[in-house]
């Protein structure tokens, strides 16, 4: 007699999109993640049209600052010319 056996594969893949934006320059790297928050209407619809776009790459994409590995979805900015940014 013989057995049926199931064999199963999970491959992850990832898309990852950015976008820049203008930040006022009296707004202060501390103030950044409210003001963004406050003003997601700038870039929400151009980053979810260039996800939407962008090509589909294999692994968890856990890099350049992507640190979630538990979460299925990771924003975060940076501030250009510096070593400051966080998580959204």
């Amino acid at each position: 007699m013989r057995r049926q056996v199931t064999i199963t594969t999970r491959a992850v893949y990832h898309k990852v999109a950015s976008v820049s934006i203008e930040v006022p320059s009296n707004i202060k790297n501390e103030e950044i993640h409210d003001w963004l928050l406050s003003n997601e209407e700038l870039f929400v619809d151009e980053l979810d049209t260039k996800l939407s776009k962008a090509e589909f790459e294999y692994g968890f994409g856990l890099e350049n600052g992507m640190d979630w590995a538990d979460m299925e979805s990771e924003t975060r900015y940076d501030v250009i010319e510096s070593t400051f940014g966080g998580h959204l």
